[in-house]
């Protein structure tokens, strides 16, 4: 781990700073926000008008002088000080007095798998900027594991995919470390964006930004498997008109479209595979893949990773929160480090 266990039980809370979701994690008190990542802000006087869910909503709905922002990007800070307004806007007035009495305030943060120094260095003063004296970094592949209660602790191989909205980030752990991993730069996002492109070339359809995700109007049903349905009827903006219209899709045409982006995502279980020891592949043949994250709920792609490598998929029972919960265990002492006593001499 990034940190000791003893570091983080010191920790009064935790910050999972997501491009799609922020949550923050308050000991004793648990899950206090799970919010979008999102501000809006009013440019002529710099007010900050609404955070969360509420911006969200305004997202191509606004007058000019209104700006929706989104101060996090592929789980890195990149404006602080908007990072800073969002996240005091979303704890309160009574949470941020409650953990301003410490007066060694300290907080816990999850980062991406080798993150570089800027990112880190952003994440870090978001929290100080909040009132944290110390703030201690835990890598999101070992929170989410945590989280989900995979037992990471043990000499024994356990396979993760996180799967962001920016990003996929992928590995096997054992003894508490990350053995191998690989970040691929494929998420939701891009899965997204395959579906919007596709329906601006193949039928002049321009999407609504709030239509696309969660992408159950395209892909209800099995998602992703050819046992879904056959067409699907879409609503949005003509490119050439400007006028409202709807089409009917072939789903199996939209399929095809968002193979390019989760082929990436393979590509890189694969790599992990591959740079993994022989004996731990030989555990995860038996206890298989472990999707969380946001985009693991993407329907059919459990199915889809099942059929391509062969081995057993699962789904976190909550995947979007188990980065925040394995924050949260960490911090209450939840998780018992394994002891490796030596040997006499």
């Amino acid at each position: 781990m990034t940190v000791s266990l003893e570091q983080l039980r010191r920790c009064h809370f935790a910050v999972d700073l997501g491009a799609a979701r922020t949550r923050v994690f308050v000991k004793g008190a648990g899950l206090v926000v799970d919010q979008p990542s999102v501000a809006a802000v009013n440019t002529r006087t710099g007010g900050l008008i609404a955070v969360g869910e509420f911006a969200e909503q305004m997202t191509g709905r606004t007058p000019s002088y209104i700006r929706v922002v989104r101060p996090v990007s592929g789980g890195t800070v990149v404006d602080i000080e908007m990072a800073q307004r969002m996240l005091r806007q979303l704890l309160g007035d009574k949470t941020r007095r409650a953990l301003r009495r410490n007066l060694r305030l300290r907080a816990a943060a999850c980062t991406p798998h080798d993150a570089d120094p800027l990112a880190t260095r952003a994440t870090i003063e978001t929290l100080v900027g909040l009132g944290a004296r110390r703030v201690e970094l835990v890598d999101t592949l070992i929170a989410a594991a945590v989280g989900c209660g995979l037992p990471v602790e043990r000499p024994e191989a356990t396979m993760i995919m996180v799967c962001g909205a920016a990003a996929t980030q992928v590995a096997v752990l054992s003894l508490g470390s990350i053995v191998t991993a690989v970040r691929v730069p494929v998420g939701g996002e891009a899965v997204d964006h395959a579906i919007v492109q596709h329906l601006r070339h193949e039928h002049a359809l321009v999407l609504p930004s709030q239509s696309v995700r969660p992408l159950q109007v395209a892909l209800r049903g099995n998602g992703l498997t050819p046992h879904g349905p056959a067409s699907a009827e879409i609503h949005g903006r003509d490119v050439v008109t400007g006028l409202p219209r709807s089409v009917r899709v072939n789903t199996a045409a939209v399929r095809e479209a968002i193979q390019t982006p989760l082929t990436a995502v393979l590509d890189g279980i694969g790599r992990v595979l591959r740079d993994c020891p022989p004996d731990l592949v030989a555990d995860l043949a038996d206890r298989g893949i472990m999707m969380v994250g946001g985009s693991a709920l993407l329907p059919g792609f459990d199915q889809m990773l099942r059929q391509a490598t062969g081995m057993p998929v699962h789904i976190a029972e909550r995947p979007e929160l188990c980065a925040a919960e394995g924050l949260g265990a960490m911090l209450e002492g939840r998780i018992e480090p394994l002891l490796l006593n030596p040997l006499a001499a």
